[in-house]
């Protein structure tokens, strides 16, 4: 039996040493593997995916959280599954669920709900945030200001000069010079 831990967290600046380190006081012995990428998803997730291919019959994966593995119900529910497929168990520390038991399925797959009622939560917190920010502030939600006068796009078109010329003349990209071209 081998024991994988999977550390991850969502930006550069933050660090996995925390999680790492709470794993090893436990399974000193542990395949410890780190990520940087978001958790609302699997998908791209490749160290992840590596785990979840190397584990075996016997074989344990081990979390610091529930939330570091996944955000989103038909992601844990999969994760599970390929284990389960392959004779391996989970393992989340944090809250002592460990997929061997029949109970520790239960408990994981009510967090799971719970979990993924966070993330949309969060998500409509955040779009009403937007929301009531554009109505306060819709001076702020107009995009980028633009970086080149669109008269002088159209006046060096309108003097023959090529759609590639005009964006080397004006150190823009030729998507741009055709955009104005086509108003």
């Amino acid at each position: 039996m081998t024991t994988f831990a999977y550390c991850r967290v969502s930006t550069t600046d933050q660090n996995t040493e925390m999680q790492s380190q709470a794993i090893l006081k436990v399974y000193p012995d542990a395949i410890v593997r780190h990520e940087k990428k978001s958790g609302t998803t699997t998908r791209g997730r490749e160290v992840l995916s590596l785990l979840l291919d190397m584990l075996s019959k016997s074989d344990k994966l081990v979390v610091w959280k529930l939330d570091r593995l996944a955000r989103d119900m038909s992601d844990l529910m999969s994760i599970v599954k390929r284990l389960e497929d392959k004779g391996a168990t989970l393992e989340i520390l944090d809250q002592k669920i460990d997929t061997g038991s029949a109970s520790g399925k239960a408990f994981l797959q009510m967090l799971g709900v719970f979990a993924e009622f966070e993330t949309n939560l969060r998500k409509e917190r955040q779009m009403l945030g937007i929301a009531k920010a554009k109505v306060e502030r819709p001076e702020s939600y107009k995009g980028r200001p633009a970086t080149v006068d669109s008269q002088v796009i159209r006046d060096l078109l309108a003097a023959g000069v090529k759609p590639t010329e005009v964006a080397k003349r004006l150190k823009i990209g030729r998507a741009t010079v055709y955009r104005y071209k086509e108003k």
